[in-house]
């Protein structure tokens, strides 16, 4: 068990692991990515997001799942590759993991424990249709790829914004912003 969340091991895409100490300091979106989703040109906002904040201590930290209509059926070896070279992509990918359910990384416990409920783009009929297909969510569940959870330089979850928050939209960037300047 371990005693903070910094802590709780994380298993990069070669295998070896880490922790979130290696980015203490620093601002956290972590993202869990998908290869084959209809939210998969987000990397490209999300790249451009780690470009234009990463020299004021921001990273963007994706993390591959399977769980939402098999969209990331890939090894952590195609998954780079793709990443790499379909949106050139330099942010750290991780090792896949599960996001949600029983057999739900100690990351994404942590995360959905400390934000149970994310913010969705005003207007947005993401989760009715989500509903409809069987994806309704348990009180702090990921939802869909590419939710989005904000973790301040502190360690603290300050933000969890939806698959339906692109990168590059206000509500997300003012955060980033934020976040920031705390």
């Amino acid at each position: 068990m371990t005693s903070s969340p910094r802590e709780i091991p994380i298993r990069q895409a070669d295998g070896s692991s880490t922790d979130l100490n290696a980015y203490a300091g620093k601002v956290l979106l972590i993202v869990n990515v998908a290869s084959k989703c209809g939210f998969t040109p987000q990397y490209d906002g999300l790249e451009a997001l780690y470009r234009n904040y990463r020299d004021r201590g921001f990273t963007v930290l994706g993390f591959p799942a399977n769980e939402f209509a098999g969209q990331e059926p890939g090894t952590d070896a195609e998954i780079q590759d793709f990443c790499r070279l379909t949106y050139g992509v330099e942010f750290p990918v991780f090792a896949k993991i599960a996001v949600k359910g029983p057999d739900q990384d100690p990351l994404y416990r942590w995360l959905t424990g400390a934000m149970p409920d994310a913010v969705f783009k005003p207007g947005s009929d993401l989760v009715k249709r989500l509903a409809a297909h069987g994806q309704a969510s348990g009180k702090g569940e990921v939802m869909w790829n590419f939710e989005k959870f904000l973790v301040g330089r502190d360690g603290r979850v300050v933000g969890r914004f939806g698959s339906d928050v692109a990168p590059q939209d206000d509500i997300l960037v003012n955060a980033i912003e934020a976040a920031l300047a705390a």
